[in-house]
């Protein structure tokens, strides 16, 4: 099967869901809404869909990970931002360095864990 995808996009809940909504805009991305209960929040090419849905389960092992180009820069930016500060649950944890690259992580208000990696370039 051959695929000729544009895009994918995970969805994502909220406990809250404004303080999702403010929490994505500070980390950098452009939000659409769709209606009152969904966002699509995207950079660039990519992007993800924010509902105001919340399953403890659920987001409790939910993860994404982003592939950003310089995670050092990224991760810099990230500390920048400050976010724990201004959001109860927010979480930055520092770069890793793994075997197939490096990242960081960010647990976002609700819970969700955020990879923010860079792949060892070959």
């Amino acid at each position: 099967m051959e695929h000729k995808a544009l895009s994918i996009r995970p969805f994502i809940g909220a406990k809250n869901y404004e303080v999702s909504r403010s929490f994505y805009r500070d980390l950098g991305f452009e939000e659409v809404v769709l209606s009152h209960n969904m966002c699509l929040f995207k950079t660039a090419t990519i992007g993800f869909y924010l509902q105001d849905a919340y399953v403890n389960d659920w987001i409790d092992n939910t993860m994404v990970f982003m592939e950003v180009e310089n995670v050092e820069q990224f991760y810099k930016q990230l500390v920048a931002l400050d976010l724990p500060s201004k959001y109860e649950s927010v979480r930055v944890v520092p770069i890793r360095e793994l075997d197939w690259g490096s990242e960081c992580f960010v647990h976002d208000p609700s819970g969700v864990l955020w990879h923010f990696g860079e792949f060892v370039k070959k």
